[in-house]
């Protein structure tokens, strides 16, 4: 393994909607060999304004420069102001929303005519823990989860993921966003051109309008794990920009 910089940021990979940290474990192998501290933290998927908040506490506590990734709607937690503290020094979105002030996920992704995953979403009511009250969560019909979200990737494999996804609240799609950090932070772009889940079109006007270095890959909306090697290279270019030098 090499040596790694002690001036290198720590690598902060966030997971999106119907997923879990572990959608970035070949990202993560890839990093970890080339000398990078990289975490995937576990997001709850309640809302655009409890997880990043969640998401800048685990950033404001580690020590030194902090590269936030992330997939999907994780995208929208590492634009949200509540997930820039100070020790953030770049974004990278995989496959991501990249959402300005006040804009809504549920709003902006019926603007896309690339995406098909809302038709393929599966409401359900969960207890909010207050008396006998129930809120809305979504899941997508794994009878329709290869086609929405992850059409490269073997039909086993899709199927484990169908069985594994993790619900979302109905706010991640309602809440609106607060000044997006790649207004002031360098930003790179993982844009998969086969995205039917986000929706290839909207996050590459997305990527653009963020001023993102872009790399475009021939992927589903999993890029991460169907194409690891060209998301680490992204993120390691990233990485070795706003690094600091040794010495």
């Amino acid at each position: 393994m090499p040596e790694a910089n002690e001036n290198a940021p720590t690598i902060v990979l966030t997971h999106g909607a119907f997923a879990d940290g572990s959608s970035w474990d070949g990202v993560i192998e890839r990093l970890q060999q080339a000398g990078y501290a990289a975490i995937a933290p576990a997001i709850a998927l309640r809302g655009v304004q409890v997880d990043s908040a969640y998401l800048g506490s685990v950033v404001s506590q580690i020590d030194g420069p902090v590269l936030l990734v992330g997939h999907s709607y994780g995208g929208a937690l590492i634009s949200n102001a509540d997930t820039n503290p100070p020790n953030v020094v770049g974004l990278v979105f995989v496959a991501a929303f990249a959402p300005d002030t006040e804009e809504v996920l549920g709003e902006v992704t019926a603007d896309s005519k690339d995406a098909v995953l809302m038709t393929a979403l599966v409401q359900r009511e969960v207890p909010t823990g207050q008396d006998s009250k129930t809120a809305p969560e979504f899941f997508i019909d794994p009878e329709r989860y290869r086609e929405a979200f992850a059409a490269d990737l073997p039909p086993e494999k899709t199927a484990v993921m169908a069985a594994t996804q993790r619900p979302v609240a109905a706010a991640a799609f309602s809440d609106r966003c607060g000044t997006p950090a790649w207004k002031s932070l360098p930003s790179w772009a993982v844009v998969a051109n086969q995205d039917k889940a986000a929706g290839a079109d909207l996050v590459l006007t997305m990527a653009r309008r963020a001023g993102a270095d872009i790399t475009e890959v021939d992927s589903s909306h999993v890029v991460m794990v169907s194409q690891p090697q060209a998301v680490t290279d992204v993120i390691l270019r990233a990485a070795d920009t706003v690094a600091l030098p040794q010495g």
